[in-house]
């Protein structure tokens, strides 16, 4: 069976669910327990699978990752509006060698991918989204990765894959399947300048902490277009993490933080949500349960839409501009925009096509004002599909 060397979830964790009202969470999941065995996933639409591996790590980890922790925390939040059955599958324990660790990472979340199951993925250390990334490989072609993180990860020429550069590992490692990559969060003094101009040069899209904070719904569009998502916990608030080791004072709030995972959640593509450099902590392990719970609140909450096949349910607003016109699309059930991308696929076509990218009413508003977003040009230049 694809699932036989997961670890169960510990014993501690389900005497602490025995106490829990009926309504929490850990009372209405599928658990993967050492008595009853692996759970059944069919109908299962999120999988929650914990990661311990930690010897890439940038800084040294000095305890394992308590995934238990988490997951007691999680356990105890209540159920929102929801109707998608959950599982928690347990834990990857570390291999024999950190690539032994990675391929069995591959190998899961490549299995829950065809079974339609979105993994939410605990990490002790972020160089496990490499090996999610190449579980993509014969499944889905030309993904689009969203990183929440105040640094790039692209690391030192030569170096090998840690928890600080596996953004080097997914560029140049093939088969190369990364379409777009996008970091929100970052902070300019913790990236060298070569880093921001590699961005630049591969049109990767990249947001400050600060506009950011200005204004989170910057956030959505960006994760409503990601297939997959990656948060380094490091991006948050030392304070609000409830420790300072290895975290910086300037960070995403605990509010702010969860709105990010509910786009997330939210977002029709996302397949894979992974958490990763946490330390054991309680009011870490308590935030980090809140994160997930957002996410599966979005995932819940999700709305299939498109201008193209439900042209009624959509304004459409065609904006004259000095590079021609641009197309925009509201929808009015969400409230969502999207504007039209032209191909430059298309000369080799015989066919007019044009792509949607996801973008805000503030976009559509600039772009009346003869603004044009860069994220736009840069779409536009890489032959956004």
């Amino acid at each position: 069976m694809a699932f036989d060397f997961l670890s169960p979830v510990e014993d501690r964790v389900l005497a602490h669910t025995e106490l829990l009202t009926p309504q929490a969470l850990g009372k209405n999941i599928r658990k993967h327990t050492q008595r009853a065995g692996f759970p059944d996933l069919d109908g299962v639409s999120i999988a929650v699978l914990g990661v311990k591996e930690s010897r890439n790590a940038f800084e040294k980890k000095f305890e394992k990752l308590d995934v238990s922790g988490i997951r007691v925390e999680l356990y105890k939040l209540l159920l929102g509006n929801w109707n998608s059955p959950i599982a928690d599958i347990g834990d990857i324990e570390e291999g024999e060698t950190v690539n032994d660790t990675y391929f069995l990472v591959k190998d899961t979340v490549a299995n829950l991918l065809k079974k339609n199951i979105i993994p939410i993925i605990i990490g002790a250390t972020q160089d496990i989204t490499y090996p999610a990334y190449r579980a993509f490989d014969g499944i889905k072609n030309m993904l689009n990765l969203v990183a929440i993180d105040s640094r790039f990860d692209f690391g030192m020429d030569e170096e090998l894959i840690s928890s600080n550069s596996y953004m080097s590992k997914i560029i140049t490692d093939k088969p190369n399947n990364l379409f777009n990559f996008s970091n929100i969060g970052y902070q300019s003094y913790f990236n060298a300048q070569e880093e921001i101009d590699l961005m630049e040069r591969l049109f990767f899209d990249s947001y400050r902490l600060g506009d950011l904070i200005s204004d989170i719904k910057i956030a959505e569009p960006i994760l409503r277009n990601a297939h997959m998502v990656s948060l380094d916990v490091r991006s948050i608030k030392a304070s609000e993490m409830g420790y300072s080791d290895n975290f910086s004072p300037n960070g995403f709030t605990g509010r702010e933080i969860c709105a990010i995972a509910r786009y997330a959640g939210l977002s029709d593509n996302v397949s894979v949500f992974g958490l990763y450099e946490m330390e054991n902590a309680n009011q870490s392990n308590q935030l980090l349960a809140q994160i997930i719970w957002y996410f599966i609140e979005g995932y819940n909450f999700r709305i299939k839409e498109s201008p193209y096949e439900e042209s009624d349910a959509f304004t459409k607003y065609i904006v004259p501009t000095e590079i021609g016109q641009l197309v925009y699309f509201k929808s009015h059930l969400s409230e969502r925009w999207w504007v039209e991308v032209p191909s430059v696929f298309d000369s080799n076509t015989k066919q007019s096509l044009a792509s949607l990218l996801p973008c805000t009413e503030k976009d559509y508003l600039e772009a009346c004002d003869q603004n044009i977003p860069e994220r736009w040009f840069k779409a536009h230049k890489k032959g956004f599909n």
